[in-house]
């Protein structure tokens, strides 16, 4: 990405989950997957459903050990998920970057909120435990990683006792599981989705860090894939859309960023990719008409004034990153990231005192244990200058 452009990328990277329509039988239409683009993408295969949800011999016995209580006719649910948070000497760590599988997760114990679950119901799975991914309805949230701003969902889960079981639960017979390291999602409503929507999911994150690691071949074997296991799901085609725009095959690119707004016309991502494309075709008022109507949509979301001040920031433009950030926290001025935003902004222009000031509000209102830590340091090393 020209992070010269004044132009928002938004790129649909699923850390989480994200948004989907209800599940339908539908095919992939071949004009949309244009192999002829990408010839070897072959030779990047993706990942099976048995290897992203494969756990190894170590896992296994963690999850037999954690979940059976003195006797083997009982099961403690929570136990197996206390076990799961606690799985490392500082607990299971989020990192929103790591995309893996089941065995390299338990093994790494870090992983972003979709590799953790993925985790999550495989040991359950492996000890006789009845798993459910949930999709989480949360407002449009972004990141920002190596010049993309980044769409992110969200999903947990709920472990119970399988119905018909004649071996006794301890401690309860289901527990509700959220990796969210800000807790901020658990009043959203939510619902059901597939495990094979899960798998297309984590094929759009690997596609994803293949786009922003320049390699377009290996983004398209993934985002292929997620299209063609789920086809229903809007992003997949979004995230194609962005894929053949960077390759500049234009026509290709609307026609996918059409066909996902077929499937949801309310795809804010898709609308706002969809103006990029007609902008570099100098296709400027259609652009200008899909702006506006995005922005009206957006105008009351303090993350939409937060990524635009995140991405002012690394165009050097301070003072237009105080005010977007500033719009956010009229809008909600306890956002931790915003409030950092703030304090990194004021510290470039050389105002310590005002950088202190939001470091310290950005701590207050962190609501896990490594943000705040991440805080802290930038405070101390401020104060010690």
């Amino acid at each position: 990405m020209n992070t010269r452009l004044v132009l928002i990328w938004l790129l649909c990277f699923f850390l989480s989950a994200c948004q989907s329509t209800d599940e339908q039988n539908l095919a992939s239409p071949p004009t949309l997957l244009n192999d002829s683009l990408f010839p070897s993408y072959t030779l990047f295969p993706v990942e099976s459903v048995d290897e992203i949800f494969h756990l190894g011999e170590d896992a296994q016995r963690f999850a037999e050990k954690a979940v059976y209580d003195k006797s083997i006719s009982q099961k403690n649910v929570r136990g197996l998920v206390k076990a799961i948070f606690d799985h490392s000497d500082y607990g299971m760590l989020y990192r929103n970057s790591a995309n893996t599988t089941a065995d390299t997760t338990f093994n790494n114990r870090a992983a972003n909120c979709l590799s953790l679950s993925i985790m999550t119901y495989a040991l359950a799975e492996y000890v006789g435990l009845t798993a459910t991914f949930y999709d989480v309805d949360i407002p449009e949230y972004w990141t920002r990683r190596d010049g993309y701003s980044l769409l992110n969902g969200h999903i947990n889960m709920r472990i119970s006792m399988p119905e018909a079981n004649n071996v006794t639960s301890i401690g309860g017979s289901w527990a509700d599981v959220d990796f969210d390291p800000q807790m901020l999602r658990n009043y959203f409503p939510r619902k059901p989705v597939s495990k094979s929507k899960i798998v297309s999911m984590y094929y759009n994150n690997k596609g994803a860090d293949a786009l922003v690691a320049n390699s377009y071949t290996r983004a398209y074997s993934y985002f292929r894939a997620a299209a063609t296991l789920t086809p229903e799901l809007q992003q997949s085609w979004v995230n194609l859309g962005v894929l053949y725009r960077m390759v500049d095959a234009y026509e290709q690119a609307e026609m996918t960023y059409k066909h996902a707004l077929s499937l949801d016309d309310e795809n804010l991502t898709a609308w706002e990719n969809l103006s990029i494309l007609y902008t570099h075709q100098d296709r400027d008022e259609e652009a200008m008409q899909i702006t506006q109507m995005v922005e009206a949509k957006r105008k009351n979301n303090p993350f939409y004034h937060y990524i635009l001040g995140e991405q002012a920031f690394e165009a050097g433009d301070i003072i237009a990153a105080i005010e977007h950030y500033r719009k956010g926290l009229k809008l909600d001025n306890a956002r931790h990231e915003i409030l950092f935003g703030m304090a990194k902004a004021y510290h470039e222009l050389g105002d310590v005192s005002e950088a202190q000031r939001f470091l310290e509000r950005a701590v207050k209102h962190s609501s896990n244990q490594q943000e705040k830590q991440r805080y802290s340091s930038k405070l101390a090393t401020l104060a010690s200058n």
